[in-house]
Order: C-alpha cells, then sequence, then structure tokens
C-alpha cells in the first residue's frame, strides 16, 4: 500500500498515518523504478487487524460505491440546487428589491458565505465518505446536528412532493386541444369567474392578486378544491387526481434511487439537463412576444435606495443559503461517493456558479412573458409581477394559453417544472437514504427495502397535502419544516467544524484529497464570514409575519404546530450532544473506579 504523507507531519514512510494496536505486521517493498543505477522501493505495514491506514478512502478495502462518471456527480448536485425556486422567486425577488442593485448583496453573500458552505459540506463528505450523520465521527458531540438535517430532508419530501405532483397533473391536463384554464364555463368555475380580453375595468387592482381569473380558479378550484375547505382544522379527503399523480411521482423517485448512484447519476442525465433546453426554448419564444421587453427592463431596472432598506439584504441572505442547497444533507450524501483525490473545490466553485447564472437566466424567460401580459390587459409589470405557486401554476400558464400552439408551450412548460422538482426530490431522499444506512448497517444491506419505506413514508405523510384544505398543511410545513430549523442546523455544523474539529485539520484533510491547502480567504471566511452570516440569517427569519395564505390567517394552535415541527428537528442538536455527554461521563467514572481499586483507594 502506498503511502502518501505530507512533509509537515515528518514521518517515517513506513509509519501509519494513524496508531493501531496490532499484534502482527508485515513490510511490503515495492519496486518502484530505477533511476541513475539506484533502485528506489516504497515500504508500507500492512496491518493485520483491518485499522485503516492513511486517510479515510485510501483503503483498498473501502468498497463504498462510486459515481459511474464524473458527469453524474455534477448533474446531482446542479439538478438538487436549480430546483423550483430558481424559477419561481429569484426573478421576482430581484425585481421587486431594485432590480440589478439587488445582484449587489446576492453576489456578495455568494462569495462570502455561499460557495465556502457549499465547498465546505462537499469537502466535508469527500474526505470521510459517510452521509451526514456518521460524517460527524470527527467531531462524535455534534451528530446530531446529522440527525437533524436527515430529519429537516424527510419533513421537505412531504410536501415537495405534492408540488411535483401539481406539475404533473397540469402535464396531463394540458394535452387537450384547448387548455382548460382559458375559459369560464367549467364545473369547477364560479360564478364571478371573469374572462379579461382586453384592459382591466381598474388599473389599480394587481391582476397577480384576482382570484376570478380563469386560471386563477383552475388552480384553486379546479385542481386544489381549496374552495371546499374552510381552514386548516377543515382538510376533508385526499383528492384522488392528486392521490394518482402523487403515486407516479413517488414511483419516479424509487426507481431512481434504488440501486443507489448508479442509477440515480443516469437518471439526471434527462431531469438536470432538460431545464435548460425548455428556459432557452420559453426565452426565445418570450422574447418575441409584444411587450416583453418591458418586462425584462422592469427586471433589471436598477434601484440603488433599495440597498438602505434592510429587506432587501435579508432576502439576498435567505435567497442564496436555500439557493445552493447547503444544510440538507445533500452536498455531503453526494459528494461522499466521490472518488477520494477528486478536486472538489473545482466542483464547488463550477456548480454553486451555474446555479446562480440560472437564477438570473430564468428571469428573462419569466418576465419577458409577464411583460406581455401587462400589453395584453394594459397594466403595469408590477401588476402580474408576482412569486411562488401563482407565478407557475397561474400567470405563466394563462400567458400559454393565449399563445399559437397553447398545448405544446404548456407540456414543455410543465415538463421542465416536473423535471426541476424530480431531481432535487431526488437528493433529499437520497440524503435520508445515505444518512442513514451509513449509521444503520442493516439498512445498507437492505436499501432496496430502506429505499421503498421511505418512498411510502414521505407518501402517507404527503397525502395531509392533497386534500381539499391541503395547502395549507402544505404553506405550514414550507414556513416551519426548512425555515428557522435547516438555518440553526448549519450554524451548529460550521461552528462544529470551524471551531471544535478546527479549520486547520479541516484544511490538512482537504490537502490530503487534493494536494493543496484551501487559501487564507476560505478559512477566515469558514471560522468568521459564515457563522456570522448564518447566525444573521437565523435571526431574521425569527422576526418573521404570523403565518397566512392570501387571506387566511393560521390560528396560533396551526403555528404551535409548526413551531413543534421545527423544535422536533433543532432538538435533535442538543439531545445527542446530552446523550453523548452521559455517554463519557459514564465511563469516565468507570475509568476512576478501576484506578481507585488497582491502587486501594
Amino acid at each position: 500500500m502506498n503511502i502518501q504523507v505530507m512533509p509537515e507531519h515528518k514521518l517515517s514512510s513506513v509509519a501509519p498515518m494513524k496508531q493501531c494496536n496490532v499484534e502482527k505486521k508485515e513490510v511490503e517493498l515495492i519496486l518502484v523504478k530505477d533511476q541513475n543505477g539506484v533502485q528506489y522501493t516504497n515500504s508500507s505495514i500492512i496491518p493485520t487487524n483491518g485499522c485503516r491506514v492513511g486517510p479515510p478512502g485510501s483503503s483498498s478495502e473501502d468498497n463504498r460505491e462510486t459515481w459511474g462518471k464524473k458527469i453524474d456527480f455534477l448533474l446531482s448536485v446542479i439538478g438538487f440546487a436549480v430546483d423550483l425556486a430558481n424559477v419561481w422567486r429569484f426573478p421576482y425577488l430581484c425585481y421587486k428589491n431594485g432590480g440589478g442593485a439587488f445582484l449587489i448583496p446576492y453576489i456578495l453573500f455568494l462569495f462570502i458565505a455561499g460557495m465556502p458552505l457549499f465547498y465546505m459540506e462537499l469537502a466535508l463528505g469527500q474526505y470521510n465518505r459517510e452521509g451526514a450523520a456518521t460524517v460527524w465521527k470527527i467531531c462524535p458531540v455534534f451528530k446530531g446536528v446529522g440527525y437533524t438535517v436527515i430529519l429537516i430532508a424527510l419533513y421537505v419530501g412531504f410536501y415537495y412532493n405534492v408540488i411535483i405532483a401539481w406539475s404533473l397533473h397540469y402535464l396531463f391536463s394540458s394535452m387537450t386541444t384547448e387548455l382548460p384554464w382559458l375559459k369560464c364555463g367549467n364545473s369547477w368555475n364560479s360564478v364571478n369567474c371573469t374572462e379579461f380580453n382586453g384592459s382591466l375595468p381598474d388599473n389599480s387592482t394587481s391582476y397577480a392578486k384576482n382570484k376570478n381569473t380563469p386560471a386563477a380558479e383552475y388552480y384553486e378550484r379546479g385542481v386544489l378544491n381549496l374552495h371546499e375547505s374552510s381552514g386548516i382544522e377543515d382538510l376533508g379527503w385526499p383528492r384522488w387526481q392528486l392521490v394518482l399523480c402523487l403515486v407516479v411521482v413517488v414511483f419516479i423517485l424509487y426507481f431512481s434511487l434504488w440501486k443507489g448512484v448508479k442509477s440515480s447519476g443516469k437518471v439526471v442525465y434527462i431531469t438536470a439537463t432538460m431545464p435548460y433546453v425548455v428556459l432557452f426554448v420559453l426565452l426565445i419564444r418570450g422574447i418575441t412576444l409584444d411587450g416583453s421587453m418591458d418586462g425584462i427592463k422592469a427586471y433589471l431596472s436598477i434601484d440603488f435606495k433599495r440597498l438602505k432598506t434592510l429587506e432587501v439584504w435579508t432576502d439576498a441572505a435567505t435567497q442564496i443559503f436555500y439557493s445552493l442547497g447547503a444544510g440538507f444533507g445533500v452536498l455531503i450524501a453526494f459528494s461522499s461517493y466521490n472518488k477520494f483525490d477528486n478536486n472538489c473545490y473545482r466542483d464547488a466553485l463550477l456548480t454553486s456558479t451555474v446555479n446562480c447564472v440560472t437564477s438570473f437566466f430564468s428571469g428573462f424567460a419569466i418576465f419577458s412573458v409577464l411583460g406581455y401580459m401587462a400589453k395584453k390587459h394594459g397594466v403595469k409589470v408590477e401588476n402580474v409581477a408576482t412569486e411562488g405557486a401563482g407565478l407557475v401554476f397561474i400567470i405563466y400558464p394563462e400567458a400559454i394559453s393565449t399563445l399559437p400552439g397553447s398545448t405544446f408551450w404548456a407540456i414543455v412548460f410543465f415538463i421542465m417544472l416536473l423535471t426541476l422538482g424530480i431531481d432535487s426530490a431526488m437528493g433529499g431522499m437520497e440524503a435520508v437514504i445515505t444518512g442513514l444506512s451509513d449509521d444503520f448497517k442493516i439498512l445498507k444491506r437492505n436499501r432496496k427495502l430502506f429505499t421503498f419505506a421511505t418512498a411510502f413514508g414521505t407518501f402517507l405523510f404527503a397525502l395531509l397535502c392533497v386534500t381539499n384544505g391541503g395547502m395549507y398543511v402544505l404553506t405550514l410545513l414550507d414556513r416551519h419544516a426548512a425555515g428557522t430549523s435547516i438555518l440553526f442546523g448549519v450554524l451548529i455544523e460550521a461552528i462544529g467544524v470551524s471551531w471544535f474539529y478546527g479549520v486547520d485539520r479541516f484544511s490538512e484533510d482537504i490537502e490530503r484529497m487534493m494536494g493543496f491547502k484551501p487559501g487564507l480567504y476560505w478559512r477566515l471566511c469558514w471560522k468568521y464570514v459564515s457563522p456570522a452570516f448564518l447566525l444573521f440569517v437565523v435571526i431574521a427569519s425569527l422576526t418573521s409575519s404570523d403565518l397566512s395564505y392570501d387571506n387566511y390567517v393560521f390560528p396560533e394552535w396551526a403555528n404551535q404546530i409548526g413551531w413543534g415541527v421545527a423544535l422536533s428537528s433543532m432538538l435533535m442538536v442538543p439531545s445527542y450532544a446530552m446523550y453523548k455527554f452521559c455517554s463519557l461521563s459514564g465511563t469516565f467514572r468507570e475509568v476512576c473506579i478501576k484506578i481507585c481499586s488497582a491502587h486501594n483507594i
């Protein structure tokens, strides 16, 4: 075995990098080369008890599977990071927070916090070759952080899969000659449904908030059946159409993940690349529409005065964090299947940059169509601009329905949403599977069964989100399941790696993998800047307004349940630390008793 030892360690070439209590050792001498008449040999000690020599991943006995190709890993990371939020959230945030001026805090936070955290997680997983929980063998008292992020990833699967199911429902509904959200007069429409074929009667009314358009009524009444629920206390029965779509989504996830990265690495060839093809096609179509330039100008309009408000900086900080996807255990899980000497530094720079450029690029495809909608109805862009589900399930589909060949454009658009969601959901579920499988070997030996159990479990809980009042459950989970809790988890993770395990030791780990240490910039970000950034975002998340959906304000008991969900994951950190402390205390007492007994004290 050829052991590479860093010069600063000043160790003999025949010394193992870790002390192992072995009774028998064999010295292996290997002829390396003959140079200038001198023969050089390389020697190493082969321990007979299986103790790992050298850094993790260097052992020939490490049978952990790896990605089939490097591109499989890159596409998986990009596919996970580039999700629905890149399309339905960033463009609107950029528009409302000063247009081009918003890019200043966004890019600043990308370099001082986003990329460093992204790089840290990739390096952490690749060096230790473990999932989110067992990776904390580097500092066992922080293992609770691993359970926190695994639980959060599981919670997100409860409702994120439902959004993918909506996309699938719209995709099936688009396969008609006339799109169902084009006109009123359908079974789901109310008597107040109004078709606006020209200018709106009142320009002061925001068209994006109008609940009586055919597209808005199709979404809330035809798909969600929300009008049959009075609130979160009145959920009703699951909608069978959405249940069937949810079943299809769960089966796609299962068969994408059941064989590990060997199967998921091939699925992302479609799911990670398709959105870029569709976005480009939609952009080309969008800029040919009347009024598209007005939308793009509104998207890029620069208002530096907005930078004086705290809201802009808070939005930029939270967006860069959630956009890159650090803290969900996915990056650690994905990178744990890399080869030990893979250049994860280059991967971190590449994939995080691609993710942010995609967010910016998608804004052109979105706002070119919003400009067309504003021109069509004779209103300002601000009256049709919105974010979230209202953008991709109401405003954009309505715009598509008015175009020639609307069926084709609708199918293409919802295929994009479907693929954006699928690979992100795959990443979240892989974080759960890898994290727990590495911790409990019986699960690893029965991966297919465990994958099925995980997928089926998320399906059962997701049924609450496809009821008549399921939108209220989804809103509650979206706010609390991965809000303050995930920010808290990553804050503790950054502190654990930088302050307890140590930046210097972590840098040496990276040097063992890639042959060079991270520069001073990265070490300062890991130790000071990133934790400070995360603390700022955690505090900002605690100042958010009361939970609501449109005009419906959630009752106090619903907020308490939401915080209960958040605390259920956050409490994993102190709970495991307490358990570890008690275990160590017990061991310490036993040692003291033995010492005292040996000396008759």
